[in-house]
């Protein structure tokens, strides 16, 4: 395989320039860009000293709002002086253990985890995309994809390289199977039908920016499930129309004729894997039943006050009923296939998983320091209220707000690649003030998944994209930056756009977005 560096175009894309010059030289522009910004470890103190110098500046002025919750007055409280100092120190550990989506996120990996390293994710997947026809290999893969979600970043490495194996074994252009698998997983990474690492981070970093409102506040995980899996649905369903009408058209499908594809893999799954995988699914189903017969009674323990289900312990506790989900199949299917022979090698598994989550807990705990300086300066609160009146003031409709919120999200996806980084800055601010002109967080934090998704595929700052150009080039050598961009953008624009339709006839109809979570 011949590997180029990002920004090499290559033939093919210089071929293509003609057709997309603008788009070609911006990416370049967006990642010269993107490569001048700091680590999202330091951009986080970064801010929290722009952060600092700012409440010092607003405090020295006497800003102040009127709490629409309570009625009290809210003044701006200075980082920078003795309290403010006292406040950093002391509650420098207590704000990352108590960081929302800290325990959450831990439970739920390690769960996961037994159910990725142990193969069953990665066989499943294969399972998923060897059997479809050339009729329906690009729903099959795109839909896949969504799915593949629950792998978090191993998505990327398991499915792209099967999206061109499967394109290529039903006798359509491998090319495109790898460009469908990527568009599928990137731009669509926050629209998964199964509960994901990403739901309880984004839930956690929702709830800690509702609090600002109101005290009581709580996102759960599940806040957008019901939107998830209908917009895994049509984004599977737009995803195959594009690449019928527009992708299926380009005259340059074909992969090079002298391609080594030996070393690329295979969709065959041995007769222990596949037993493994139906065994999994037939213990899954299982313990779907016994919960559903265990919540059945309306004096179950799972549920709440009066036989409530949607505030109920099993809510509550969902993450660690995701997690155990995760961990049965993870083992069952280890069992039979191999990988799990011993009862210590379930938390070793689960130790792996950790290791691979650690860069996200080193993460976390740059965010949190910052949350709760944002939180303890009371600049959110300022801000939220300010910009609640200025809209309520202009007369803005809230779809117009909606557009704003999301255009101005989406760009700053395509140089700020990290959902969680993204999220943890913009949340404390929009999430507050949108509550304050009757937007529930949840609903926010649901247009949030549309940009923090949407322009994924085309961004060289993601360094999923590289990876993606690089499984290009195992089928076209001269394969660039422009030319993977060339592909995607089709597929970005009308899935992000089809998504925001979705999501404002979600709202219009009032829909709830998930368990306990309204719309509007």
């Amino acid at each position: 395989m011949t590997t180029r560096i990002p920004g090499d175009t290559g033939t093919d894309a210089a071929a293509a320039e003609p057709r997309l010059p603008l788009i070609i030289r911006a990416m370049g522009g967006i990642e010269r860009v993107g490569n001048a910004l700091p680590h999202p470890f330091w951009l986080f103190w970064i801010l929290s000293g722009i952060l600092a110098v700012a409440s010092a500046v607003l405090a020295g002025m006497g800003v102040s709002v009127v709490s629409p919750s309570d009625g009290k007055t809210v003044t701006v409280q200075n980082l920078l002086s003795g309290d403010g100092l006292a406040m950093a120190v002391s509650t420098m550990v207590s704000n990352f253990a108590t960081f929302p989506p800290m325990a959450t996120i831990v439970v739920v990996i390690m769960g996961v985890a037994v159910a990725e390293r142990s193969g069953f994710l990665a066989a499943l997947m294969r399972m998923s995309v060897s059997r479809v026809s050339a009729s329906w290999v690009v729903f099959a893969v795109a839909f896949a994809g969504t799915v593949a979600h629950v792998a978090s970043a191993a998505a990327y490495i398991i499915l792209v390289p099967l999206g061109g194996l499967a394109f290529r074994a039903v006798g359509r252009s491998p090319i495109l199977g790898v460009v469908v698998a990527y568009t599928a997983i990137a731009s669509g990474y926050d629209a998964s039908p199964v509960p994901t690492p990403n739901d309880a981070i984004f839930a956690g970093i929702t709830t800690a920016a509702a609090r600002i409102v109101d005290p009581d506040a709580y996102v759960s995980p599940l806040s957008n499930w019901f939107f998830n899996i209908a917009s895994s649905l049509v984004l599977a369903v737009v995803i195959t129309l594009v690449t019928k009408f527009v992708l299926s058209k380009r005259p340059d499908l074909d992969a090079d004729p002298d391609a080594d594809l030996e070393d690329i893999g295979s969709l065959h799954l041995s007769d222990a894997e596949r037993s493994g995988v139906r065994q999994a699914l037939a213990a899954l189903l299982g313990a779907l039943v016994v919960l559903t017969l265990v919540m059945l009674p309306v004096s179950s323990p799972l549920r709440g006050d009066g036989g409530s289900i949607v505030d109920s312990p099993l809510l509550d506790g969902i993450a660690a009923v995701v997690a155990l989900l995760f961990g049965l199949v993870g083992i069952v299917y280890g069992r039979r296939a191999g990988t799990v022979t011993k009862a210590g090698d379930v938390p070793n598994l689960m130790l792996q998983g950790i290791k691979q989550m650690a860069p996200v807990l080193v993460l976390f705990f740059a965010i949190a320091q910052f949350l709760a300086y944002f939180d303890w300066s009371h600049i959110g609160d300022v801000v939220a209220v300010e910009a609640a009146e200025a809209l309520k003031a202009s007369g803005a409709h809230i779809v117009v707000v909606f557009l704003l919120v999301l255009v101005l999200l989406t760009l700053v996806n395509i140089l700020v690649t990290s959902g969680s980084a993204m999220w943890a800055v913009a949340a404390p601010v929009i999430v507050p003030m949108l509550m304050l002109v009757a937007v529930p967080p949840e609903t926010t934090q649901a247009l949030f998944r549309i940009a923090d998704s949407g322009s994924t595929a085309i961004t060289p700052m993601s360094p999923y994209f590289v990876m993606a150009l690089g499984f290009l080039q195992r089928y076209r050598r001269s394969a660039g930056i422009g030319t993977l961009a060339s592909y995607t953008l089709p597929l970005a624009i009308a899935m992000t756009v089809v998504w925001t339709l979705l999501f404002l006839a979600w709202w219009w109809i009032g829909i709830p977005l998930g368990p306990g979570a309204p719309v509007r």
